[in-house]
């Protein structure tokens, strides 16, 4: 099953991702990653890539479909894949378009009165990783890491200005993808607050699997 997984920043996208790739055995397709790849192992698109990011220029959505296109051909993509963090605009969707036909575009709707909330309500330790939220899983001390015991801090882009200028970007630039996807008879959408378990189950509903 080939897949594409929207939502705005916050949405939970990311732990989804992994639990409906274990599920269906397929593997989980960043761009980023893509691009991180193809730097570290010198090939010659590697190198064009490492020379227009290291300019602080974004790769060009040409090379981006060049990148993507290599990847989804290898043999672990034969049986479907999961694409995250692409498309991000229709301009893409329709390059996409151009090399392979998904399956199915998964939504997961959260207002963002609720991811602002989600978001905000974030603390991550800064030693070992570990993250906590002042509402839903708090630490057992406050601004304290339970699991090794130093300070919890907010990170930069869990301050609440940030996450809805995330999201005015989210909705101006992706966004318009819900409708694009719509129109084609591809789009399924979920409810995002519901809890983790009840959404993985949402999403598997929406597209058939048991």
């Amino acid at each position: 099953m080939k897949l594409i997984l929207l939502g705005a920043p916050g949405a939970g996208k990311g732990t989804q991702a992994e639990l409906i790739c274990e599920k269906l055995g397929i593997p989980q397709v960043s761009t980023g990653n893509i691009i991180r790849s193809e730097i570290k192992s010198g090939t010659e698109l590697g190198l064009r890539v490492k020379s227009i990011v290291e300019s602080g220029a974004l790769v060009p959505d040409s090379l981006v479909i060049e990148l993507l296109k290599n990847r989804i051909a290898q043999d672990d993509c034969k049986n479907g894949f999961l694409l995250d963090g692409f498309p991000r605009t229709i301009p893409q969707a329709e390059a996409l378009e151009g090399i392979c036909a998904v399956d199915a575009v998964v939504e997961i709707h959260v207002p963002d009165t609720a991811i602002v909330n989600r978001m905000s309500g974030r603390r991550t330790c800064p030693t070992c990783g570990a993250t906590f939220h002042v509402t839903n899983k708090p630490p057992k001390k406050e601004g304290v890491c339970d699991v090794c015991g130093a300070a919890l801090i907010v990170r930069p882009d869990d301050d609440p200005e940030v996450v809805r200028g995330r999201l005015k970007v989210y909705h101006e630039q992706t966004e318009p993808l819900i409708a694009f996807y719509r129109e084609r008879g591809l789009l399924k959408t979920v409810d995002g607050q519901l809890p983790l378990a009840d959404v993985a189950a949402a999403i598997y509903e929406a597209l058939g699997i048991r």
